[in-house]
């Protein structure tokens, strides 16, 4: 129930990454559905996977590589919806790779973390914080684009990856429209974090949740300087790539600390 379509899935996302690739390097041209189709078809088989992987006997299983499976389908399901109406297929090149490893390494390598039931109120804070780290993990590869357009651009180099982006412009809103949704999204879930999970200390989540207040707070200074300072590009790059890493060991470091280490 497991094995086969997590395979199935690495399989279908490693022919869109390459398909993607030889595009990017111009070396195939061909229709935008082909990586799409490819795309879906390894989401599909994701799907299977991450339901077989959090779904025990004993109730949820949330370990540590169980986790990254889940961020990593949340990750391909948002880019493929938002490129039926968005020319984001040059996401695919980061996301669909990300997506293959942490599919594969929950599927094959086991983990002692113990499935239990969660209730109602933790289920909701659990689901929204996952789905702001799903759309600023994206937010921090749109990022990365940017930034290697405005450095291509400015070097007049105009062939290969910048050649098959959309207008900077576009890009750039794209960015602050996934920072937005993303702050949006972990202001409701350290609001939940703060109704719903009885004591902070007593479960060693002290750390996680002081790390997400300081992530929401750059987060929160980057969009503000796009406001009043109009911070762009590499600035922008910076900060999100700072408030990235701030979530990251929020979200993971706790769980591999605890998990693994202890």
């Amino acid at each position: 129930m497991l094995i086969l379509p997590t395979l199935l899935a690495a399989a279908f996302y490693a022919v869109a990454t390459f398909l993607q690739w030889q595009i990017l390097q111009g070396e195939r041209k061909q229709p935008r559905k082909i990586n799409q189709l490819l795309g879906w078809a390894g989401f599909a088989c994701h799907t299977v996977a991450v339901y077989a992987l959090l779904h025990q006997p004993q109730g949820i299983h949330l370990g540590f590589f169980a986790m990254g499976s889940l961020v990593s389908w949340l990750v391909v399901a948002i880019v493929l919806l938002s490129s039926i109406r968005q020319a984001i297929d040059n996401l695919f090149i980061g996301v669909f790779p990300i997506a293959l490893l942490a599919a594969l390494i929950a599927g094959i390598i086991p983990e002692e973390s113990i499935a239990r039931d969660y209730d109602g109120g933790l289920i909701t804070h659990i689901l929204l914080s996952v789905l702001a780290y799903s759309i600023l993990t994206l937010a921090v590869l749109q990022a990365v684009l940017v930034s290697r357009q405005h450095s291509a651009l400015k070097h007049h180099h105009t062939r290969g990856l910048v050649a098959s982006l959309p207008p900077l412009q576009t890009m750039d809103r794209l960015l602050f429209e996934m920072i937005w949704s993303g702050l949006i999204l972990l202001t409701a879930a350290l609001i939940s974090g703060f109704l719903f999970v009885d004591d902070l200390f007593a479960q060693h989540l002290i750390h996680k949740t002081v790390l997400s207040l300081i992530a929401w707070v750059l987060y929160a200074t980057l969009i503000c300087g796009r406001q009043f300072f109009g911070w762009r590009s590499h600035t922008a790059t910076r900060w999100t790539i700072g408030g990235f890493i701030l979530l990251a060991m929020a979200f993971f470091g706790s769980k591999l600390v605890l998990e693994w280490l202890l």
